[in-house]
């Protein structure tokens, strides 16, 4: 696959298969990850992979806080308010939604399954974590989400599906706890993992992109 198919044909999968992914073609896709870019090399990223019974133990400790009201405490906060240009594309995406699930995103309760289904890592066989020091700057935090986007076009080059997850960090201290990651780490992000099942209805959405003349200015 040529890097500019696997880019603009990588989605975000929410429905896998059971089909366990090997630790070899895991280890490769994060290999090839590595080779992201980096502010003066520092190449500011860890990573923890989780599968089996370590995987189900912190889905059950999620689903467990949530239940009990526990507040979340992400180490990235979660915005609570867009520029119109961002917000009009979110009010688009969840219109979209809501037409071919008909699930508002507006809705608590929705949010709530939402998460249920973020904390179940959407049935993968395998999650990943991303953490890094908190002490680095945002130049870093930028270099992680490269870092991401890589892992990501790696896996899906290899026909594997993968979705980043904000809310599987909604409870920072806890899964840092929980995985043995200090506290002066920040975890960053979640990212589901696995083979994709493309005939479950939760992965028949695809999402839009602006068109390429409201983001580019040409200058001479």
């Amino acid at each position: 696959m040529d890097a500019i198919t696997c880019i603009k044909e990588r989605m975000s999968i929410r429905a896998f298969t059971d089909k366990p992914v090997s630790r070899e073609i895991l280890s490769e896709i994060i290999d090839t990850a590595k080779w992201s870019p980096s502010y003066k090399n520092s190449q500011p990223w860890e990573v923890i992979v989780l599968s089996g019974k370590k995987k189900e133990g912190l889905s059950n400790l999620l689903l467990n806080l949530l239940e009990q009201g526990e507040e979340a405490k992400p180490d990235l906060a979660a915005p609570t308010s867009w520029p119109d240009r961002e917000q009009a594309q979110i009010d688009h995406l969840y219109a979209m939604r809501k037409e071919a699930t008909g699930m508002d995103l507006n809705d608590p309760k929705i949010i709530t399954a939402a998460k249920k289904a973020n904390f179940k890592f959407y049935r993968a066989p395998h999650a990943i974590y991303l953490f890094q020091d908190d002490s680095l700057s945002s130049w870093s935090l930028f270099d992680l989400g490269l870092f991401a986007q890589s892992l990501m076009l790696a896996a899906h080059a290899k026909g594997l599906g993968t979705v980043p997850q904000a809310f599987a960090t909604d409870y920072a201290p806890q899964v840092k706890e929980f995985l043995n990651i200090p506290t002066s780490k920040r975890l960053v992000l979640g990212i589901s993992i696995g083979w994709p099942d493309l005939e479950s209805p939760a992965n028949q959405l695809r999402t839009e992109r602006m068109p390429t003349e409201e983001i580019i200015t040409w200058m001479e």
